[in-house]
């Protein structure tokens, strides 16, 4: 039950908002408390006010006259409070339903209307407090406190109100808790399902993107990753594919001159053997595709780096191959800074820089320019491998980096991809810049 992601979110929200809610609760006690002190001392000042009144009273008739009394008696009634006065005796002198009594039947109705006084009904346990006159106790009173209906009604009210607002925000937060916690793994029960049928051998599955956040940026990346996986399916498909019939190719042309020798129909003389000899070059130059991509691979994690000059490198090069350019009558340029560095592996670095040559001498034409270009630049060093030959199509150049991914111009389809493998070994960043029938211009971009 608790293994479902969703639920756990579910609880998680909750829980946060019920602890939020439950603060509510420690506030009303709080603010209770509070008011309850304000109350408290509220009452001490009125019956400060009552006991020095009485104390008057007494100090001016030099006795307890039951008329003023009576008045007082009915002014603390209005205040809030049942008294019963005691002489210095002890004697009861008065009360406050013997106060009442003594008026007259409109009075009465009036005052415990007004005072919500109800003999039959107590109020708190009353509390002695003695009276005095010139340091002599004159006599006591005990005061209790009528249960005042405004403080109930108000902490009633308080307490409805408070019970409404956590029903309402508590129902509130439960839906938006749902609401959220459904929205925060929805996305990911779609990256499930989407993983699931690719590990099903369903590469089309993607996944719907929505929003900027960390969940839309993952999905993003495994669409991505799905789109990648699609590729490399549909180049290995495609390898499979163009190395059987490049292998077929071959292999039937030898199957059939061994047959046509075997049955006397070809006779076996030089011209035939040099036949079945080109045929069998055609064989090892496609195993010898592959081992170069392999071992382009693995000199990768191996590269046997120092700095050199960079333009006497660049000439040697442009030297080795300068020739087949001129004999197709193409214009190789080279410029290069001088005093120009590098930090990499010779060997692999002139591979890189032959395989770009070799592609751009088949796609430039007799009359074309080809150019090797290296200078510095504040993000490294920059070799940069151009012509204006037939260029590359729009919809090849995601892909011609790709193993095996081979465009109009035919091949195994390995030679960017070496370059590639080479380039990022050395920490390098390649990229292309191409217009179908303007050329092309490879920019390799090595790290200081």
């Amino acid at each position: 039950m608790f293994k479902s992601l969703w639920l756990k979110f579910f609880l998680l929200l909750v829980t946060v908002s019920l602890i939020a809610l439950s603060a509510a609760f420690l506030l009303r006690e709080l603010m209770l408390n509070d008011f309850g002190e304000y109350l408290e001392g509220e009452r001490e000042d009125r019956i400060y006010w009552i006991t020095a009144a009485l104390e008057s009273s007494y100090d001016k008739n030099e006795e307890w006259v039951k008329k003023d009394v009576g008045a007082n008696m009915l002014w603390a009634l209005m205040l809030g409070f049942d008294i019963k006065l005691y002489d210095a005796k002890g004697d009861i002198v008065m009360d406050t339903e013997t106060a009442i009594t003594a008026q007259r039947q409109a009075v009465i109705k009036r005052v415990i209307a007004l005072s919500d006084f109800d003999a039959r009904r107590t109020g708190e346990k009353l509390i002695p407090y003695p009276l005095f006159l010139g340091g002599e106790q004159i006599g006591h009173i005990e005061v209790g406190l009528l249960r005042p209906r405004k403080a109930g009604v108000f902490i009633a009210r308080s307490n409805e109100l408070l019970l409404l607002s956590l029903l309402a925000l508590g129902g509130i937060a439960i839906f938006l808790s749902i609401v959220v916690s459904r929205r925060l793994t929805n996305p990911i029960k779609g990256l499930t399902e989407a993983a699931m049928k690719i590990s099903a051998g369903n590469l089309k599955s993607r996944v719907s993107i929505a929003g900027r956040d960390e969940i839309a940026i993952l999905a993003n990346t495994f669409n991505r990753m799905a789109q990648s996986l699609e590729v490399q399916e549909s180049l290995r498909r495609k390898l499979t594919s163009n190395i059987a019939h490049e292998l077929r190719t071959p292999i039937t042309a030898i199957r059939g001159e061994l047959e046509g020798m075997m049955d006397g129909l070809i006779r076996l003389d030089k011209e035939t053997l040099q036949s079945l000899y080109a045929e069998i070059g055609r064989l090892n130059k496609i195993i010898e595709g592959i081992e170069e991509l392999t071992q382009a691979e693995a000199s990768s994690r191996y590269l046997q780096k120092s700095v050199f000059m960079l333009k006497p490198f660049l000439e040697g090069i442009w030297g080795r191959v300068g020739r087949l350019f001129e004999e197709k009558g193409v214009k190789l340029q080279l410029t290069c800074d001088a005093g120009l560095t590098i930090n990499g592996d010779p060997d692999r670095l002139s591979q890189i820089i032959i395989n770009l040559l070799s592609n751009a001498l088949k796609a430039t034409e007799r009359g074309g320019n080809a150019w090797i270009k290296a200078f510095d630049s504040p993000s490294g060093t920059v070799i940069e491998v151009g012509d204006n030959g037939s260029g590359i199509r729009e919809e090849d150049l995601p892909f011609i980096f790709e193993r095996f991914y081979r465009g109009l111009r035919g091949g195994l389809g390995i030679g960017l991809t070496i370059v590639k493998e080479l380039t990022e070994a050395h920490g390098g960043v390649i990229s292309v810049r191409s217009e179908s029938r303007k050329g092309s211009v490879f920019t390799i971009t090595f790290p200081h």
